[in-house]
């Protein structure tokens, strides 16, 4: 993988993206080209429209993050990446089309945007066809070789298989006297060498998956692995790496400590942040707000009781604030105390049905960051009942709130709806790798993919 802004992102992808990229500069001229050749026009020299080329192909381009062409099954099913580059492209060019009218409307003919995007849609899903059988053929997977043989390992064996993995694993060493659970593990009384048999297997990384380290960790082999210019890795780190989460079976007090991350050089960043929240929950706000209006009337004519309901919960550093939102369930709700959302919960009503499914119930949240409690992008914030419970029952849970809030976040893109202690656990994993690993670059990857739990409606309850 590749780490661009502390964020991992796979080999295959990067190469599909900067493909893309490239074919969406050529899909742009191609279009110029020919609406210039039925007009018989003299179009001069490429770089009389760069700006126009290179506004087509980022709208283009961060329209596929919004809705996931990029996302697991890219290169799994054609039937998959067609459809969301269908979606994606149309996305694309109404977004071209509004900046288009905004800057005068003499930058973009609608004859080139559509030849345009005929000629992307056409390129893109070629260049999916050829990535995708040489990625089929492990070309891209590095090569891993896992120290030890136990239920670790065997969680590697397990996340290696899935497709869109972006390793191989070519050999387990169990190191200790222990029974093995993976099939086929090698005893490292057989190797002689294990800088060589390393070597001899063409292995790019070494993953050390002991179930207790305590007088087993082979530090002259791994100090001579890593001498060799192999990468070595621990488990806890592997993980986090390939599966976006922190993993709360493995990791310990000194691992958080002593591991990259929670970076206090945040300043400029968090400053960047808030200015973004401020110019965007207040552009949003104003645009919204006909919407906001027209729903709050909706859900007083659908159901007895008021449009909106304040609700208390726990945001930076522990402290407490009401959140505003629709109103999308009975009033009675929770007249026997605080409850977990349920799967076709029978407390919500018809209209908070759509309104929960569509986000649209979320909106008047933009003002809880306009006022500085949210952000776009953080964890969600809990309910102070259910908090209390959550820092008992998981470890490091008080560590997402040294972060702010937010109305969405890598946790909502990443998991479905939380709904109980486990769902909670899960999710937590995703906040600990956000407050970690936050960079504004990881704002913008989760504001983008937000579009697709939208469209998708993947999470919604």
């Amino acid at each position: 993988m590749i780490r661009l802004f502390k964020h991992y992102i796979p080999h295959a992808v990067v190469l599909l993206a900067t493909i893309d990229v490239l074919l969406l500069v050529i899909a742009a001229e191609a279009g110029w080209q020919l609406r210039a050749g039925q007009i018989a026009m003299h179009l001069g020299g490429m770089a009389d429209r760069i700006g126009q080329l290179a506004g087509f192909s980022m709208m283009m381009f961060a329209a596929m993050i919004a809705v996931g062409v990029y996302g697991p099954d890219s290169l799994r099913s054609m039937r998959f990446a067609t459809a969301r580059l269908l979606v994606a492209a149309s996305l694309g060019i109404i977004g071209l089309t509004f900046f288009d009218f905004l800057l005068g409307g003499q930058n973009l003919w609608r004859s080139t945007l559509a030849y345009a995007m005929g000629f992307a849609i056409a390129l893109l899903v070629i260049n999916r066809l050829i990535v995708g059988r040489i990625a089929g053929a492990d070309a891209f997977r590095r090569r891993v070789l896992v120290l030890g043989a136990g239920l670790r390992a065997e969680r590697l064996q397990k996340l290696s298989e899935r497709p869109e993995s972006g390793f191989t694993i070519v050999g387990y060493v169990a190191m200790t006297s222990s029974q093995p659970v993976v099939a086929g593990a090698t005893s490292r009384d057989e190797i002689d060498n294990l800088t060589s048999y390393v070597e001899g297997l063409r292995a790019t990384e070494v993953v050390l998956a002991l179930e207790e380290r305590r007088n087993a960790l082979p530090l002259a082999d791994l100090l001579r692995i890593k001498t060799t210019g192999v990468h070595v890795n621990d488990f806890s780190t592997f993980i986090e790496r390939e599966t976006g989460r922190v993993d709360l079976d493995t990791v310990n007090p000194s691992w958080l400590i002593f591991s990259d991350g929670f970076s206090s050089g945040r300043a400029v960043s968090s400053f960047a942040k808030r200015v973004f929240d401020l110019l965007a929950s207040g552009l949003l706000l104003l645009l919204s707000a006909p919407v906001i209006a027209l729903f709050a009337l909706l859900v007083k004519l659908d159901s007895k009781g008021p449009a909106f309901f304040r609700q208390t919960r726990v945001g930076l550093f522990g402290q407490t604030f009401d959140v505003i939102k629709l109103r999308s369930m009975r009033t009675d709700a929770e007249a026997g105390g605080a409850q977990w959302a349920q799967k076709d919960d029978p407390r919500v009503t018809r209209l908070g049905k759509f309104i929960r499914l569509t986000r649209i119930d979320e909106l008047p949240q933009t003002w809880s960051v306009l006022k500085g409690e949210m952000s776009f992008v953080g964890p969600r914030p809990e309910r102070p009942e259910f908090v209390s419970a959550l820092e008992e029952q998981l470890p490091y849970y008080a560590e997402r709130h040294m972060v702010k809030p937010g109305i969405t976040g890598w946790a909502q893109i990443n998991y479905p709806y939380g709904a109980s202690i486990e769902d909670s656990r899960h999710k937590l994993e995703y906040d600990l790798y956000y407050a970690k690993n936050y960079t504004p670059f990881l704002d913008l990857l989760i504001l983008l993919q937000t579009l697709r739990v939208v469209l998708w409606h993947e999470g919604a309850r």
